[in-house]
């Protein structure tokens, strides 16, 4: 990958400020490092669960993770699609310093993923003497050379794309040849509901390295609640399907039975730590990959997936660690995906790779000391309807295809009042900071996909035309 004079200059300048917040938030020598248990939901909006406001049905157990550790009320995804997202979350920097972070989100059997070599999560911990296993969604590659295999992980049980039907574990509808079940790198067939075949194999693992006695990283990925609108008795809608994103099917009632079952499986996960013995020495995250789709609740946010409007962007994000961080507490930090991996090295014990410093921050003052928030500059980008938002304390800088907004998102969490005329200083100098962000990212190439949706797939989108 070529890098600028800018670029280089910026990663020198960074590098000594990110190794020195790792360094002051290594545990201290002989304490055993944690294990690691990190849970992405898959499109689940703002307020799917019952701990954030959901009011027509109940996640008791991912609530649990909130009423045993600490819910953050002003998370972000790096991004309003999936691998994007992803991309961050296992490099810990922006995703567009990658030919991957790129594709919104990627599609297909393109020739791309992350890197050879590159410093990821896994690989990081892997260095560090953990164990690693991902269960679920990958989307950051489907060729060979881009297995998870490749990228820091020991094992994996899941599926490469963006999506698979829930019974018939394929990325198209029934009568394709389109099977994207895995073993480590082999495909497979296995019947069963694929929310609970997840949960299947993360308590397998769990068992497994509990017996260990080693440090592990479990990745569990769901893919619910994300397309198709398959509940666990919905397996005749399975083989109606004539689209796999079923743009004419679902339900506020299937969306519910989708989320509730992921909850079950999510209490499954935490009943075998405890039974294991190992719950007080892990690190339980649950967060979503971008902010929700149709059916989902993204209140007090407008936007969905696709948008850089908050709803589009704003996630739960909830991390349990007993005996560190407090029992039902909440913070108001500004967190982003990217800021998992210099977390999570952290409380291992570990460093990044200098040569690749995170663009995320540790946020073990936060969950740890009870420090108070810290402002943050957090930049987007999507291609679909050029999109551009940038987020400096309270503020917020957006841009929609040609009209730009300045927003206070704290008072005006529905980006309603457009403060730009009013507070023109503000505006122009966010506008000014993104232009200069930008020029250090790789550039947008017009002939990768950004999707969106039209007002022929969704009505709430009638402005948006085919292209």
């Amino acid at each position: 990958m070529n890098i600028t004079r800018r670029q280089a200059i910026a990663t020198a300048a960074t590098a000594p400020l990110l190794l020195a917040q790792a360094t002051r938030n290594t545990p201290p020598p002989g304490t055993p490092p944690p294990n690691i248990v990190y849970i992405m939901a898959d499109d689940l909006g703002y307020a799917d669960l019952s701990c954030y406001g959901r009011r027509d049905y109940s996640t008791p157990n991912i609530d649990r993770i909130a009423s045993d550790g600490m819910k953050f009320m002003q998370a972000y995804a790096n991004s309003s699609v999936c691998s994007a997202t992803r991309t961050a979350l296992i490099t810990g920097r922006y995703q567009y310093r990658l030919q991957v972070g790129l594709e919104e989100p990627l599609g297909g059997n393109r020739n791309v993923g992350i890197p050879a070599g590159h410093p990821t999560l896994p690989s990081l911990l892997k260095k560090a003497g953990y164990s690693t296993t991902l269960v679920g969604k990958w989307h950051l590659g489907s060729m060979a050379e881009f297995s998870p295999l490749h990228a820091g992980y020991d094992h994996f049980f899941g599926f490469h794309g963006g999506g698979v039907d829930y019974f018939t574990h394929k990325s198209g509808i029934a009568s394709t040849n389109t099977g994207d079940l895995w073993d480590d790198d082999v495909k497979i067939e296995k019947a069963g509901y694929l929310t609970d075949l997840l949960g299947d194999r993360a308590v397998s693992v769990l068992g497994d390295y509990a017996k260990a006695g080693s440090p592990f990283l479990l990745s569990l990925h769901f893919n619910a609640p994300h397309w198709p609108w398959e509940g666990p008795e919905d397996e005749a809608e399975s083989q109606r399907l004539r689209n796999i994103q079923d743009y004419d099917g679902g339900s506020l009632a299937t969306y519910a039975r989708m989320v509730t079952r992921m909850d079950m499986q999510v209490g499954r996960v935490l009943e075998t730590l405890e039974n294991s013995g190992i719950a007080q020495n892990t690190i339980v995250i649950f967060t979503s990959d971008n902010g929700g789709e149709r059916f989902s609740d993204t209140w007090p946010f407008t936007g969905k997936k696709t948008e850089l409007l908050e709803g589009g962007l704003r996630i739960p994000a909830i991390v349990r660690w007993p005996r560190h961080i407090p029992a039902g507490s909440t913070t108001q930090q500004v967190a982003i995906t990217m800021d998992w991996l210099p977390t999570l090295v952290a409380a291992a014990g570990t460093q990044p790779d200098p040569a690749y410093p995170p663009d995320g921050m540790s946020l073990l003052p936060a969950l740890t000391e009870g420090a108070a928030p810290v402002p943050r500059k957090l930049y987007w980008r999507y291609r679909a309807n050029s999109q551009r938002a940038l987020r400096d304390g309270d503020m917020k800088w957006l841009k929609l295809g040609e009209n730009t907004y300045l927003f206070n998102v704290v008072s005006d969490p529905l980006e309603r009042a457009n403060l730009k005329n009013r507070q023109q200083e503000v505006y122009q100098r966010l506008v000014t900071d993104y232009e200069a962000w930008n020029a250090t990212m790789l550039p947008e190439d017009p002939k990768l996909g950004s999707a969106t949706f039209t007002g022929a797939q969704l009505a709430d989108h009638y402005g948006n035309l085919p292209k």
